[in-house]
């Protein structure tokens, strides 16, 4: 089975991320930890969680790995019984077979309403938890879905660069998808429009990049970002003509770099 890897806040939503692209239970999946996140001043965080994780193989003991073992420890002779020690019975028990792990009943896909309820309870109870006043409105479309918290002092949920507003999408989907077994749908949080207002931000500067690059003729790297950000970059770039964009590095210090189409080749 191939690895997958995921990053998140913490190491636990990593695995949990893992465990959502691989569709096993914690305990028939192997983990590997990359990264881990390290600890800053007044108790914040750096850098982001970084895990591997696949299928956990079955250990079966193979037919040369038996004979190997039986080999060590020689052949046996008659005989070798002292006093009245009753000889073995010459008659051979039945091998015992392993039995296949059942395969895992295929689950009726479920509803995306039922997914949108559960994760609003979930961002209803964080705001309460919170002792904060707010609302969580939802808006689907087919498997897509899309929730907005907004109200007073919510903006605490979105963290430096939308970092804290990632760690509640994660535990959303966690206790609304996850739980409920749902792989088909799209969901997405967002904290007072952040999303949106971050996207326009983001454009905007990366347009102006694009032009400052086409009047020097000099590439630019540009900051660290997340891969929903490095997205908006890419995407805001694409029908610009004379620019091609590319990321290099890794997460989390992973970037987007915009240059002249010509001298733009992209990451292997």
């Amino acid at each position: 089975m191939e690895w997958v890897e995921t990053t998140a806040e913490t190491t636990e939503l990593a695995k949990g991320l893992a465990l959502d692209q691989l569709g096993v239970a914690e305990e028939d999946a192997e983990f590997e930890v990359l990264d881990e996140p390290k600890q800053g001043l007044f108790g914040r965080t750096r850098g982001e969680a970084r895990v591997r994780a696949r299928v956990r193989p079955n250990s079966v003991r193979g037919k040369s790995e038996r004979r190997d073992k039986g080999a060590k420890r020689g052949p046996k002779k008659d005989g070798d019984a002292k006093g009245g020690r009753r000889e073995k019975s010459t008659s051979t028990r039945p091998k015992r077979e392993a039995t296949p792990r059942a395969p895992r009943p295929d689950m009726p896909p479920v509803d995306p309403a039922t997914v949108s309820a559960a994760a609003t309870t979930f961002l209803e109870g964080m705001l309460q938890a919170a002792g904060l006043t707010g609302s969580v409105t939802v808006q689907q479309s087919g498997d897509d879905i899309d929730i907005n918290v907004t109200g007073e002092g919510v903006s605490v949920f979105v963290g430096t660069k939308g970092a804290t507003l990632m760690a509640v999408q994660d535990l959303t989907r966690v206790v609304s998808q996850r739980r409920l077994g749902d792989h088909d749908t799209h969901l997405r949080v967002d904290v007072a429009s952040y999303r949106e207002k971050r996207r326009e931000a983001l454009s905007r500067f990366a347009l102006k990049v694009a032009h400052d690059v086409v009047e020097s003729g000099q590439p630019r790297v540009l900051e660290p970002m997340n891969s929903a950000d490095r997205k908006i970059v890419h995407d805001t770039l694409a029908d610009v003509e004379g620019i091609a964009t590319r990321s290099q590095g890794q997460d989390p210090h992973r970037r987007v770099v915009v240059a002249l189409a010509d001298e733009s080749s992209p990451e292997a």
